[in-house]
């Protein structure tokens, strides 16, 4: 589950990091009224779960509350990456007087919690990482050890705060509140990008992302309720697909691809992509499905507007060829 940007502050708030002063609106009479509230200038920013919102145009800066309207006006509906802007979150304007990089994740190949740090942040980090990769410093965190002070200071230090200065404290902080949102939601992705030194000299994050992982949302029922309130970055066939229980993934073809088995179902998309075919989807019914599965499977591309053909590919054994061809 991805929570939206402004589900992220909350979050980071409730750990005590301190955010700039933030509304969500609806509708752009919300925006206007969240912008007075707040005091301009403020930032606008579409509450979609994608990367890459500010170079879509998902991010604009207003100087009074009648541009702020004027803007959202513009803003509610657009399409960033696929999804439409149905929300805005309007937030203080934070001078800047540097930008970093800071995230926690799961290293899954060393079964640790990994930061990773950069004193330079912001909407080119891929880039940075793909040409200074020094500039990312990788920090391990064991966690049946958990966080420890030396973690911190090897972090904090990196990220360019001298010991003992209130920044230092507080980047300490967010390091900390980070790896408790990371261990108590059971998140995948915890991380803030940009991480900023504001011109008042306080350690602000102005963009906050958490993911969380899926297989554990029944341990937390208020994002469980959140989700079904709003299903985010699903599609409509998605979430209809999750409720019928197979896995399901839009891509933006023409060739419908149903198979068993995420291994064989890639490895038909692979193969369909070879000769000169896109796939409109991945879809995995699973190992034993029955005919009902087929058949709403089957329903699900044959409703899809993009799909010409439907490809079916089944491993036999697993799933009985039978009960997939009276499926179809």
């Amino acid at each position: 589950m991805k929570l939206h940007e402004y589900e992220a502050k909350e979050l980071f708030s409730k750990y005590g990091v301190k955010i700039p002063p933030g509304r969500l609106a609806l509708t752009p009479e919300e925006v206007h009224k969240a912008a007075k509230e707040i005091g301009t200038p403020v930032v606008l920013k579409a509450q979609v779960v994608v990367a890459g919102r500010g170079k879509a145009g998902g991010i604009k800066a207003a100087n009074s509350p009648e541009e702020a309207y004027e803007l959202s006006k513009k803003m509610f509906g657009m399409d960033i990456k696929g999804l439409t802007v149905k929300k805005l979150y309007v937030t203080k304007y934070v001078e800047v007087e540097r930008e970093m990089y800071l995230s926690l994740i799961i290293d899954r190949a060393t079964r640790r919690y990994l930061f990773l740090a950069s004193p330079v942040g912001g909407v080119d980090i891929e880039e940075i990482a793909r040409t200074s990769p020094e500039k990312i410093k990788r920090v391990y965190v064991d966690p049946s050890v958990g966080l420890r002070d030396y973690h911190i200071r090897s972090i904090v230090s990196w990220l360019g705060f001298k010991p003992g200065t209130p920044q230092w404290q507080q980047a300490a902080s967010i390091v900390q509140a980070m790896y408790r949102i990371m261990v108590d939601h059971d998140a995948e992705l915890v991380e803030s990008n940009p991480l900023a030194v504001s011109k008042e000299g306080d350690v602000i994050p102005l963009d906050a992302r958490i993911i969380v992982d899926d297989n554990a949302l029944f341990k937390h029922p208020d994002l469980e309720k959140a989700l079904e309130e709003d299903p985010r970055d699903v599609t409509e066939f998605e979430a209809y697909a999750k409720k019928i229980g197979f896995h399901y993934v839009e891509l933006e073809g023409d060739v419908g691809i149903i198979g068993n088995g995420a291994g064989l179902t890639m490895s038909t998309m692979d193969l369909v992509y070879h000769f000169g075919g896109r796939p409109a989807n991945f879809l995995d019914i699973g190992g034993g499905a029955s005919r009902e599965v087929v058949k709403e499977a089957v329903k699900v591309l044959l409703n899809h507007p993009r799909v010409k053909v439907i490809f079916v590919n089944i491993f036999g054994g697993i799933t009985r060829a039978d009960e997939v061809a009276l499926g179809i």
